[in-house]
């Protein structure tokens, strides 16, 4: 007797999820920094300008992503994750509004 697989929409909806949950974080991270409680730094990643445990949690996972994407980079292109990350921070903080703040290895500034 065949049992029935389940259906696909499972996966679909699982998919779902996920890419809004990564649109919510982006939303939340461009709140965040507007509001002038997260920042861009050298690093590659973000930092909590204001720490709270909310600030610290939305750091943490746009972190986690961030750097999930770097080593992906850096493996593909046979580069250190170093590497990458020095070149994500360095774009990052020029593509960063005027009004938000950065840290350039000098401490928090607005730019």
């Amino acid at each position: 007797m065949l049992i029935p697989r389940p259906a696909r929409p499972a996966f679909v909806t699982a998919t779902l999820i996920t890419l809004l949950s990564v649109a919510a974080f982006a939303e939340d991270l461009g709140t965040a920094k507007s509001k002038g409680l997260v920042g861009e730094t050298n690093s590659g990643y973000v930092a909590a300008v204001e720490p709270s445990d909310k600030v610290n949690a939305l750091v943490t996972d746009i972190n986690q992503q961030r750097k999930a994407r770097y080593s992906a980079i850096a493996k593909e292109n046979n580069i250190s994750l170093n590497a990458v990350e020095a070149r994500a921070g360095l774009k990052a903080i020029e593509k960063t509004p005027d009004g938000h703040y950065v840290n350039t290895g000098e401490g928090w500034q607005k730019k």
